[in-house]
């Protein structure tokens, strides 16, 4: 028992890089980089075995395919949006000049448009550029039935970097203005949207993008078919 006593207390101690000062009981997060700064699918592919082998972390319910959220944050992958747009006839900016914001919207088609508006209202009143929409393609089959009535519509808004940014901290600053006035706006204009968690901006930045979703962490890639690109 001493033994034991003895091995908890060092467990206690920092060691390396961890120190239990800020380990907390939490969802379990993986993190993947190339130390070279490579860009490659690989990184992407790495990251989702990370997040299937942290399935463990997360709750699931009564029904079997609802999990508690899993999602991925990445770099934003300038080479696929730019082949993506460009199906779309629309020529993005150089990588950096250009956000990309990834949004929850209602299945309603007239609240759509409300919400949708709105947005393109804000970035115009920021100064800066709506340079065009992207629907997100996603596979829901391997959604619970306990979700596939509240899935939302997800499209991706490429937002312009306006001529009043000075540099790109300032720029994503900017854009997370867009994003927290969005939400603040839609709930005077329309409260139910935001009460009833019909409208959502996961991110909307010129660096990084969130692919998450309530289902279960080994079926992020199939939802989200950008990810097995």
């Amino acid at each position: 028992m001493r033994d034991m006593d003895i091995a908890h207390q060092e467990a206690k101690k920092p060691l390396g890089l961890y120190d239990p000062a800020v380990g907390h009981d939490a969802c379990g997060i993986g993190f993947v980089a190339d130390i070279k700064g490579r860009k490659s699918h690989q990184i992407v592919s790495q990251g989702l075995t990370v997040l299937a082998n942290l399935t463990h972390r997360g709750a699931v319910g009564a029904d079997p395919l609802a999990g508690d959220g899993a999602g991925m944050l990445l770099q934003i992958p300038d080479a696929f949006f730019r082949a993506e747009m460009a199906e779309e006839g629309v020529e993005l900016p150089a990588a950096g000049d250009y956000g990309v914001g990834m949004v929850f919207l209602p299945q309603d088609p007239v609240d759509r448009i409300v919400a949708e508006n709105l947005l393109v209202e804000l970035v115009i009143r920021e100064g800066q550029t709506v340079l065009g929409w992207r629907d997100v393609p996603v596979d829901p089959s391997c959604l619970g039935e306990s979700v596939k009535p509240i899935e939302p519509v997800i499209r991706q808004l490429f937002v312009g970097r306006g001529d009043n940014i000075e540099d790109a901290n300032h720029f994503e600053r900017k854009l997370y203005v867009i994003r927290k006035q969005a939400h603040i706006q839609l709930g005077k204009r329309a409260p139910y949207l935001i009460e009833q968690g019909d409208f959502y901006i996961t991110t909307l930045s010129a660096r990084t993008i969130t692919y998450k979703g309530m289902m279960l962490a080994a079926d992020l890639a199939v939802y989200y078919q950008d990810l097995a690109d």
